[in-house]
């Protein structure tokens, strides 16, 4: 027994130092091995091994020499993006879209599939498992590998066991094995994860929190979901989830939410919720130049906020005063670098931001909310990034790392 704990804790060594020395060079490349021991504190001799294998992969590459301080140039290393690529699903509602990024989330391609309606857990998998199939033969290159898949859903996800635990849009029996099920089809590492916590991930490696350690992402869509970061890595907790800040009641006489309660913050500051209310309005008499009864989305009532229609800016105000009062006390729990707000009511940032600023102003502590910007999210490619982030993440922890060195 101690033996095979001897060996265990070889492997897991041997994975991390992998892992930093990867890490470095993707992060900071192109920088020599000199650069890299003194960086990473390993023995030069061990990160000649090192790189030694991940040249032989092709995970990384040479490049230039370094100019000459005196003696020998040394030669610079980058990672390799181009040769690689990383296919992505993310399961939505009525909807699932499959994408193609190399390593350097570079989109290559994208297919968005109805999903067919009243059917079994079982029955989208085989569905999804032909598509995929499809998607992946007609974009097969012989220049570049397959190396991983990324999933995101809407719902709660056992990291542990890459097992789907609940999902707000279908009905399951028991947890959905279907990031093993598509590993085990394709041949490929696959991993899951929630799609707003995934793409908190994303923020923090590719947007605006990447100079953060801790932060907090509010993804607003269809529905409301929070992700939290702390200490560079997303927290999930024990259970392995964790900020559904859409399902805080903000309004006790309000609105029934899907999660049973009532008035939820998802029932007040949803796409839906907004575009309802906004509907109501009009309905009721109120007048407004730039939005009528056929034309009330999101989308046009942003651009009604940004001409100062009057209808329009005080709805958004009331919306940012409960995103507000909701982020107050996250603040005060969290105390977060930065707070990200996502999604199409960030176009109406003048507004919406000005409201969401007074209120944690007056709910949160001073001294923690005085110096915490409020941002938009610049992510491209959202519904598909936090399945990349994933896979981004399991090359830099080692995880993934580990699996292509030892093909």
């Amino acid at each position: 027994m101690r033996d095979n704990h001897q060996i265990a804790n070889v492997d897991f060594v041997k994975q991390m130092n992998s892992a930093v020395v990867y890490k470095l060079i993707d992060h900071q490349g192109p920088i020599s091995r000199i650069q890299i021991s003194e960086l990473s504190q390993l023995a030069p001799a061990s990160v000649t091994k090192i790189t030694r294998n991940l040249l032989g992969r092709g995970l990384i590459k040479e490049v230039e020499q370094q100019q000459s301080t005196g003696g020998r140039r040394a030669t610079s290393i980058i990672a390799e993006h181009k040769a690689f690529r990383t296919i992505l699903i993310h399961l939505g509602r009525k909807q699932v879209t499959f994408a193609i990024m190399d390593l350097s989330a570079k989109l290559l391609k994208r297919e968005i599939v109805d999903l067919p309606e009243h059917q079994s857990a079982v029955q989208i998998e085989q569905f999804l498992i032909t598509h995929f199939a499809q998607f992946i033969e007609q974009h097969q290159r012989k220049s570049a590998e397959f190396i991983a898949i990324g999933i995101t859903v809407p719902g709660f996800v056992d990291v542990k066991t890459n097992r789907i635990q609940y999902l707000p849009h279908l009905s399951l029996d028991e947890p959905w094995a279907l990031a093993n099920h598509l590993a085990e089809h394709f041949q490929l590492m696959t991993f899951i994860g929630h799609d707003v916590r995934s793409l908190a991930l994303a923020e923090h490696y590719f947007g605006v929190t990447k100079d953060c350690y801790d932060s907090l992402l509010l993804r607003i869509h269809r529905g409301v979901g929070a992700g939290i970061v702390i200490n560079h890595e997303v927290f999930l907790g024990y259970k392995n989830n964790v900020g559904e800040i859409g399902h805080i009641q903000v309004d006790p006489l309000g609105k029934r939410c899907l999660c049973g309660n009532v008035g939820c913050l998802e029932t007040v500051v949803s796409n839906a919720a907004i575009e309802e209310k906004m509907q109501r309005l009009l309905e009721d008499g109120y007048q407004s130049k730039w939005i009528s009864l056929e034309s009330h989305d999101i989308e046009a009532i942003c651009k009604a906020v940004n001409k100062q229609d009057a209808v329009a800016v005080d709805l958004i105000e009331h919306v940012g005063v409960q995103i507000g009062r909701v982020l107050a006390m996250s603040v005060n729990m969290f105390n977060p670098e930065k707070i990200v707000i996502s999604g199409e009511i960030t176009q109406a940032q003048s507004v919406l931001f000005a409201a969401i600023r007074r209120t944690l102003d007056n709910l949160a502590l001073p001294a923690f909310v005085k110096s915490t910007p409020l941002v938009a999210s610049e992510l491209k490619n959202e519904d598909v990034i936090g399945a990349f982030a994933l896979i981004k993440q399991a090359l830099l922890d080692g995880r993934l790392l580990q699996h292509l060195l030892a093909e």
